[in-house]
Formats: structure tokens, sequence, C-alpha cells
């Protein structure tokens, strides 16, 4: 028997992130997913693309990723695993400036991440997820963004796994010594 589920779009609290579940047809022999369809996210109004890099991370439970914000739209998913995504609008001229939002991602469901949005994971799965990023520019060091620590207690992420800050196996060095939000914006509107 075959189930189809269509493809979908929700938008969020934050201006310009939205949720995309993807098209996925079901049988007896398992799932095709279209991890991506440009006709399909035109017709839905969201400009994604082309892409330009894909990373993809392994990631064990309960460690985080993030939260990091590159002058790059990202296009973000699991094709293993699940994680919390957490998503902070860090630009200070957006209508929605300080808006946090999180979103359970399991298979079939994107994030579509627009530039100077942050964008954090936490691993929920037993073992690894493996999380697929999609960049329409090229990541280079010195890029334009910013990163806000995931432990900043003013965002209010419920992590549903406990986070020690000082476990290398959970939190980057990198991530854990980021500034708060307000500090981030505070330096961005001081330029």
């Amino acid at each position: 028997m075959v189930r189809i589920d269509d493809f979908t779009t929700e938008s969020t609290a934050i201006d310009g992130l939205h949720v995309v579940r993807m098209k996925q047809i079901h049988d007896e022999r398992g799932t095709v997913r279209e991890f991506f369809r440009a006709s399909a996210m035109a017709d839905a109004g969201l400009h994604a693309g082309p892409w330009q890099q894909l990373n993809l991370t392994e990631t064990s439970r309960g460690a985080v990723r993030g939260l990091h914000g590159e002058a790059m739209t990202k296009f973000v998913s699991v094709v293993n695993g699940t994680v919390l995504g957490a998503y902070v609008d860090a630009r200070p001229d957006s209508p929605t400036v300080g808006a946090v939002v999180t979103v359970p991602i399991e298979l079939g469901v994107q994030v579509l991440v627009p530039r100077g949005v942050l964008n954090g994971f936490q691993s929920t799965s037993d073992g690894v997820s493996q999380y697929l990023y999609c960049f329409d520019d090229e990541w280079r060091p010195g890029m334009a963004g910013v990163a806000v620590t995931p432990l900043d207690p003013a965002l209010g992420i419920a992590w549903p796994i406990p986070i020690d800050a000082d476990d290398r196996a959970q939190l980057s060095a990198k991530d854990a010594a980021a500034p708060t939000l307000a500090e981030v914006l505070e330096s961005l509107g001081s330029r």
C-alpha cells in the first residue's frame, strides 16, 4: 500500500524562518523523500539555493552545536536520528529580532534558515544524529556572522538533555565561551 505525505511549509515566529515537511512516498519497500525540489520551494514562495556547499555532521546524543549565524542561507535537516533545532533572530534590523524558535527535527522535517539567523541543535537520538546543512555560499574563515552561547539563559531554550558546559563531548569551548544575545546585539548596534 502506498502512502504519500505532501510537501508543506509553515512560517514561524522568526521572519523568514520556515519549517518544511518534505514530500514522502511510503510503500512496502520503504520511503522516498524529496529532500529538495526547487519548483516546490518556489511555488511556496521560498527562496532556497542554489546550494554551494553541503556539510554533514555526526553528533552524539546530548551534544550541542551552535548557535551560529553566518551571512548565508541554510537549509537543514537530519538524514539519521533526531535533534532539537534552535534558531535565534540576531539581525538588528529584523522585525523579529531576539525571537527564539525550537523545532524537533526528524526524518522528513527541514528548516529554511535565513541569513543572520542563528542555527544550532542538540542531538536527541540514541547513538548519533546526522545533520545535513545546505549553504547558498561557501563557508570561509572570517566570513560575516555572529555566534551566541547556546547556554544563554535569556534565550529560554529548554534543551531536552542537560548540558555540562565543561564537557567538550557536549559543547565546544568556542560555543561555551560565545557571548550572550544581548552582548551581540549591543555590539551590532554600536557599529
